[in-house]
């Protein structure tokens, strides 16, 4: 399970090293992708796999799900960690979510999310209030 916050600094490469706690989950090979608010999502290859075979249930005839699917998986690239535990962020990704130097990286249980650390606290800041104040149940059966 992939848990916490994470401070690493982007080179100038475009890699980032890995989190030491997130390394054993994503060292057999990773897959980053486009994420909501403009984060980049990136799942263990397994985990993505399994993702992959429930997307591929998804009804067809539905254009909200063909357009979900092709900006999803067409922002996907497979990636595997070098020696040093670093992992290049793919161009199109770093642009996608405006990541500079300065990066967020986030544990979201099954995912991690790789964020601009200024978008990451703009959206903290205008999220965390409600998330503390909320008296409704978010997640059925759950919270």
């Amino acid at each position: 399970m992939l848990l916490g916050t994470h401070a690493p600094k982007l080179d100038e490469k475009g890699r980032v090293i890995l989190p030491a706690k997130f390394r054993d989950e994503l060292s057999g090979g990773l897959v980053m992708t486009r994420g909501q608010e403009r984060c980049v999502v990136v799942f263990s290859a397994r985990t993505f796999e399994e993702l992959h075979e429930r997307i591929r249930q998804a009804p067809m005839t539905s254009k909200r799900t063909r357009d979900y699917m092709r900006l999803f998986l067409s922002g996907a690239s497979a990636e595997q960690p070098d020696k040093q535990n670093r992992v290049t962020i793919p161009q199109n990704l770093r642009e996608y979510a405006g990541l500079e130097r300065d990066l967020t990286v986030i544990g979201s249980g099954d995912r991690a999310e790789i964020w601009s650390t200024s978008a990451w606290e703009t959206y903290y800041a205008e999220t965390e209030e409600a998330f503390a104040e909320n008296d409704e149940e978010v997640i059925p059966g759950i919270f």
